[in-house]
């Protein structure tokens, strides 16, 4: 078991999904937890009790990660309340429907401003911190569709191909200060961003058939790499890319 005994943590999108279990996963680790949440208030504080459950102290916030005062505004709360955040887990994002030359001016930007602009705006209150600290973890959620691309949907791997890049940028740069800065990138995943189109059991099963290892995984088996590379059994890994995708993509 890794033991990450007393580091705060800031994980972004953690109502629901990769996020919770990311959250719950890191508290059972000994870790304090920072969440927002857009519109999912219940589950937040559903969140917050399995988490005090755990022994472990939860704060909740109500940020929309696409404003940078929404984020700032945040992190300071969560500065002055703990002075420091060890751990950042860009974790919020969105995955929509956009067929080029149908897809809309308004679509492309919503998800540019919440999956990479909430990143940036992220990473951009929170490292001063870390760099004051000397030390720090930033494990950001990319995708398959980063490497591989997805019809229909390349709003979307252009979003988490740029956190691909971002991540390298940023590990290189940050290096000196002790931050080491990775990034997960899940095939699909048993979550409610997929709960639509996983409504359709022949779609379903055809995707299982389509990864090697022949399964959809859960939110959890995403959150235990996210919770490696921010341990010490990573310390030597930065800039990289971990793709936990059942085998889906196989040569990046």
């Amino acid at each position: 078991m890794i033991f990450l005994e007393g580091r705060k943590v800031l994980i972004t999108g953690g109502s629901r999904g990769i996020g919770r279990a990311t959250a719950i996963l890191f508290a059972k680790a000994g870790c304090d937890l920072a969440i927002n949440f857009m519109n999912q208030k219940e589950a937040a504080e559903k969140v917050r009790e399995e988490i005090d459950k755990i022994g472990r102290e939860c704060l909740v916030f109500k940020a929309d990660i696409s404003q940078n005062n929404d984020v700032n505004s945040m992190v300071k709360e969560v500065i002055d309340k703990w002075g420091r955040i060890d751990i950042l887990v860009n974790n919020a994002g969105i995955w929509t429907y956009g067929e080029m030359g149908k897809m809309s001016e308004k679509t492309w930007a919503e998800t540019m401003k919440i999956n990479v602009d909430g990143v940036f705006y992220t990473c951009n209150a929170v490292v001063p911190h870390m760099k004051e600290k000397k030390r720090g973890w930033i494990i950001s959620v990319s995708s398959t569709a980063a490497v591989r691309g997805e019809a229909f949907h390349s709003h979307y791997a252009a979003s988490k191909g740029a956190l691909v890049s971002f991540t390298k940028s940023l590990a290189a740069e940050l290096g000196p200060y002790n931050i080491r800065v990775n990034c997960v990138a899940p095939g699909w995943v048993d979550t409610d961003m997929c709960s639509g189109v996983f409504s359709d059991p022949d779609f379903r099963d055809k995707v299982q058939e389509s990864i090697p290892l022949r399964r959809i995984p859960p939110p959890e088996d995403i959150a235990g790499p996210i919770l490696f590379l921010a341990s010490d059994l990573a310390r030597h890994i930065t800039g990289e890319v971990l793709n936990v995708n059942g085998g889906s993509v196989l040569c990046t």
